[in-house]
């Protein structure tokens, strides 16, 4: 991390109960109920505010990163990405109603953008997939503002210039939805140090969304997103850049959600 805003933490209170699964504060909203707020927050032009998507390997990470349990702490909308937090929820004797996945919450917001002519920007994602993923949303959705589109190179974060140029086009582009493709848990330190003081009024990290959206990366069948297999199907697809995550990651989520539950005894 380059630097950290100099105000105090400000822990904001969600419109909905939150779940607590490890140390993340997780939202409760339906589907419908989220993109509502999102979008008239957008419309409104309001402060910034800035959406994570937690899953099962955010929710390790969380375990171990002081500052990324801070920037989880100040986020105004915490979407439970994983059907596993359902599941853990589900265990800890409370209820998160939908899953809200960071690819379908991005994909309806691109649709309710175009509804309400808001304009929208791509940041990060591997190279060309964010201008593949903004084709074919223009194409479903008539009438896109695409305001911008960057997929700066690995690293460019530490890079004053990258960094300033990415700062530059986003402020060129004025858009009302920012939306961060660099893998957890970069995009939510970008977010953090740089979203806000860009005046987007909405920013959320999307992870591999514009790849899936552009299909550089195939999505698992709805039956298997169902399940809560999804990861499953990303791990037969990539197994080498994904067995970590999946493997060892979801015994360590397991075993923070089932150390959760003894301590509430």
């Amino acid at each position: 991390m380059d630097s950290q805003p100099e105000k105090a933490a400000v822990h904001v209170v969600s419109s909905v109960p939150r779940v607590r699964i490890g140390d993340a504060l997780v939202d409760s909203y339906r589907f419908h109920e989220v993109i509502d707020v999102i979008v008239r927050h957008a419309i409104a032009g309001g402060a910034p505010k800035y959406v994570v998507t937690p899953n099962a390997q955010h929710i390790v990470l969380l375990a171990g990163d002081e500052y990324l349990r801070r920037i989880y702490s100040e986020a105004a909308f915490v979407l439970p990405d994983g059907m596993s937090l359902l599941f853990a929820a589900r265990l800890l004797g409370q209820i998160i109603p939908h899953r809200l996945a960071g690819v379908d919450v991005f994909d309806v917001l691109c649709g309710q953008a175009a509804q309400h002519e808001l304009r929208i920007f791509l940041l990060g994602g591997r190279p060309g997939s964010a201008e593949r993923a903004a084709a074919k949303l223009q194409f479903r959705y008539p009438g896109l503002l695409v305001s911008g589109v960057c997929c700066p190179p690995v690293g460019f974060e530490k890079d004053e210039r990258q960094r300033r140029a990415a700062e530059l086009q986003i402020q060129a582009a004025n858009p009302h939805l920012l939306f961060v493709g660099l893998g957890a848990p970069k995009q939510e330190y970008w977010i953090y140090e740089n979203a806000r003081k860009l005046r987007v009024p909405i920013a959320m990290g999307v992870g591999g969304s514009f790849e899936m959206v552009g299909g550089v990366v195939k999505r698992a069948p709805l039956a298997v997103q169902r399940m809560g297999c999804e990861w499953l199907y990303r791990l037969l697809l990539e197994p080498r850049r994904m067995w970590r995550r999946y493997l060892i990651g979801n015994l360590r989520f397991a075993s923070l959600v089932l150390q959760q539950r003894l301590d509430m005894r």
